[in-house]
């Protein structure tokens, strides 16, 4: 068998933590935060879990673990 491909754009959005869960980044923290809370902008700022149902589609992207 050849070896997979990973597909780059998913490898710089993912990480996978030493328990195997998948990490992402929090939405809405680019541009437009003068009228956030900085409650708002502090919890986005954390990183966030990859929900069950989306992690099979993210490990077919990501064959090695990146």
């Amino acid at each position: 068998m050849p070896k997979l491909k990973t597909r780059r754009a998913a490898a710089k959005r993912f990480r996978i933590t030493g328990t195997g869960k998948l990490q992402r980044r929090h939405a809405f923290r680019n541009h437009l935060l003068g009228h956030k809370s900085s409650k708002r902008k502090r919890f986005l700022a954390t990183s966030a879990t990859v929900d069950p149902t989306d992690r099979d589609r993210v490990q077919g992207m990501l064959p090695y673990g990146s």
